[in-house]
Formats: structure tokens, sequence, C-alpha cells
């Protein structure tokens, strides 16, 4: 398995160099950034997301919903760490070398990577915690599953990745987060509900003015007016 994609007619070798190629071209300090970005920056946005994610599910009004939020939201984070445990072993049966190991002409952005290439586990990461948040929060989600495939991107831009690399990490990560999510959800809904129904806790689940105002009703129960026709009706 560790000659996987070593021939230079491989699409997947081409994509490489056709990607990597923009950091030949691109300015130097453009370089720098895209790999801080790739490196720390992209998992940084991921965590800022997530506070932002964390505070809207708070607001709201059903305390259900909030509680079955934070919920899929602390799944997140965990789902990616299952995830890079899942690719330990993948990493190990696969072997594939680091592109620069085996390619010349490469523009490496960061130094010492030396463990193998296939799975990225930042792909991974990402894709995991984005998908987790898609999960709690569906238009902050899209935000991070987009987040996630930027972080792809840069992996290949960097030189430290094969596309397919990426790709088996976004797969990886979605595939985790999704399967175990059920059992997940089941363990974790009762632990956050408790924690609502406590004291200094609860607002880690439900903000302080939503819970001021009380539970919601799914509907209102009001009465039909009876119609009366006689004197004892309309004493009554």
């Amino acid at each position: 398995m560790a000659g996987l994609a070593s021939d230079g007619s491989n699409p997947d070798v081409g994509l490489l160099y056709d990607i990597n190629g923009l950091a030949k071209d691109a300015p130097p300090w453009f370089d720098r950034v895209m790999e801080f970005v790739g490196e720390y920056g992209i998992m940084l946005g991921l965590v800022l997301v997530a506070l932002w994610c964390w505070w809207s599910i708070r607001r709201r009004a059903a305390l259900t919903d909030a509680v079955a939020g934070v919920a899929a939201l602390v799944w997140a984070p965990l789902a990616a760490g299952v995830a890079l445990l899942v690719n330990i072993p993948i990493r190990g049966f696969v072997e594939r070398p680091r592109p620069f190991n085996d390619h010349q002409g490469l523009e490496v952005l960061v130094d010492g990577k030396t463990d193998f290439s296939f799975v990225s586990d930042h792909a991974t990461m990402a894709m995991a915690i984005g998908v987790g948040l898609f999960v709690a929060h569906r238009r902050l989600g899209l935000v991070a599953i987009a987040l996630a495939f930027t972080e792809a991107f840069c992996r290949v831009y960097m030189g430290v990745h094969y596309p397919t690399d990426v790709i088996g990490g976004l797969a990886l990560g979605t595939a985790v987060t999704l399967l175990f999510a059920p059992l997940a959800h089941a363990l974790l809904t009762p632990v956050v509900s408790a924690i609502a129904r406590s004291g200094a806790g609860a607002r880690l689940v439900r903000s302080r003015r939503v819970a001021a105002r009380g539970p919601v009703p799914e509907a209102l129960d009001i009465p039909e007016p009876r119609l009366g026709s006689g004197e004892n009706d309309l004493a009554a």
C-alpha cells in the first residue's frame, strides 16, 4: 500500500502538482498565511463557530430544543477525537509516505512531517466537527463544513498531503460523526438535561433571558365559546 499514488501520471499526483503549484506562484507572505491557516487557523475558526453555535442554541425558546442542540454540539469535538482514533489503524495499514518523500519539485510549506500521509488528520478532524455542528445548527454547520473543505485544500496547497488524503479525511470525519451520532446523542442528552435542571450549570444550556420567560407551550389551549339559548345559560 505504500506505493499508492507514486506514479506521476496518476490524476491524484497531477492534481497535487496543480494545487501545490499555486504556492510557487504566490508571494511569500501569502504562503505564510496559508501555512498558518492550514495548520492552526481553520481549527481556531471552527472553535469560534462552535462557540457561536452554542450561543445561538442557548437562545432557543423550547427547552427540549436547547437540550438536544447542546447535546449535538458536545458530540462534535468528541466525534473528532473518535475519528482520529479510527484513523490510527488506517494509517498503519496504508502506510503511504508524505508526497514530498516520493515526488520532486513540491513547495513544502511545513517541515518536520514524518508520519504517514493517508488519511489526513486535519481534514478528518475538521469535517467531523463541521458535520457535528451541522447536526446541532444547520446554518452555522454549513459555515463549519465550508471551513473543513478549506482545510482540505490548504493541506494539499502546503504540499503535505495528496488530494485523496484529504478526501479520505473528509469522508472519514463525516462517516464517524453520523454513524455514532444516535448513540452519542442518546448518552449525552440525559446528561445535558440534568445540567439544564441544575443551578449555575443551567446557563450552559439555556440563556438567562429565555429561561426567565419560562417554557413556551407548543399550542395554546383556548376553549371554544358555548352558544347559550336561555336564561340559565345567560346566568351562567
